[in-house]
């Protein structure tokens, strides 16, 4: 399973990989239940994951991660165990499901933690950057799509009903996470594209199908 897919466009499996990103309270986890909806009504497989989790070992991870009593986490612990996490999905879900030509839709994967680490924590872009490419294990997705909306309504959004370790960092972290987000898509867009978090459910869901279709058609 090594070589899954390399980052210069050299595709080795058949599926399809499909990220959703944005800051806290951006929406993503009911839009990626929506969409994995609407594609698996075409009959495809299709694989819902996030970020940290989707297996034993990473859910572990995740609750460290997560645990507002953490809060002494040291931003490498915290990058490491990010890409601890990953590199387990990785391997045990992710690169088996695009192999099988399964469509995986994960909310969250790399970018988060560069919009996060590097954006969020202000750690050095070249150390997460490594890390990242370590952590996916070379693996890149086909396309990111970034669920934007100001940084003061996603925090007011995540924060209502109280707030895990990350959430609780407060909006100028917020405001550094969105403005990462926003460097990526500049940097790479092919891969990653902007859309528009604000507005009703369903308009944010008719969005993302259509940055959406030239990968897996057009959905209902």
């Amino acid at each position: 399973m090594k070589g899954l897919r390399n980052r210069r466009g050299a595709h080795m499996a058949r599926g399809v990989f499909i990220t959703l990103e944005g800051a806290d309270g951006c929406g993503k986890s009911t839009q990626a239940g929506l969409l994995a909806a609407a594609i698996e009504a075409t009959g495809r497989e299709t694989v819902r994951l996030r970020e940290p989790g989707g297996t034993k070992i990473s859910e572990k991870v995740r609750a460290i991660l997560l645990d507002p009593a953490n809060a002494e986490m040291v931003p490498e612990c915290e990058l490491l165990l990010y890409e601890a996490s990953r590199a387990q999905l990785t391997r045990e879900v992710i690169a088996p499901a695009l192999e099988r030509g399964a469509v995986v839709l994960c909310d969250r994967y790399y970018d988060s933690t560069y919009a996060y680490q590097a954006g969020g924590r202000e750690l050095d872009e070249g150390l997460v950057r490594r890390a990242n490419e370590l952590g996916s294990c070379g693996l890149s997705p086909d396309r990111t799509l970034v669920l934007d909306l100001p940084a003061s309504v996603g925090y007011a959004r995540a924060t209502a009903g109280g707030a895990d370790r990350m959430e609780a960092e407060g909006l100028a972290f917020q405001e550094r996470v969105r403005a990462a987000y926003l460097r990526l898509a500049e940097e790479e867009p092919g891969r990653v594209r902007v859309v528009d978090a604000s507005g009703e459910r369903d308009e944010v869901a008719s969005r993302i199908r259509g940055a959406l279709a030239d990968l897996v058609g057009e959905l209902a």
